[in-house]
């Protein structure tokens, strides 16, 4: 059952819409927002003490579906939609 693990950076109107969508797929097993993001630093600036300049925040959201065909929908669906909210999205191996 692949897992698939997304950074959002965007409002929580985003991450709300963003979570919504995802569990109107056919063929998700489970769809969890992971409730602290701080206790998975970036690689970059970000986690770092600097003034946030825009306002967004990070929210950590893991994804299990049926199986690589259904992986791939999540991953499409999911570009599609931040890409309509104004918010970034990475998919990554692990948080």
């Amino acid at each position: 059952m692949p897992t698939i693990r997304i950074r959002l950076t965007g409002s929580r109107d985003d991450a709300d819409t963003l979570l919504t969508t995802l569990h109107g797929i056919d063929g998700i097993e489970h769809v969890e927002e992971l409730e602290e993001p701080s206790m998975y630093p970036r690689d970059d600036s970000s986690s770092s003490d600097l003034v946030d300049d825009n306002g967004s925040e990070l929210f950590l959201i893991e994804v299990q579906a049926a199986d690589g065909l259904h992986a791939d929908a999540v991953r499409a669906v999911t570009e599609v939609e931040v890409s309509r909210l104004g918010a970034v999205v990475e998919f990554v191996d692990e948080f």
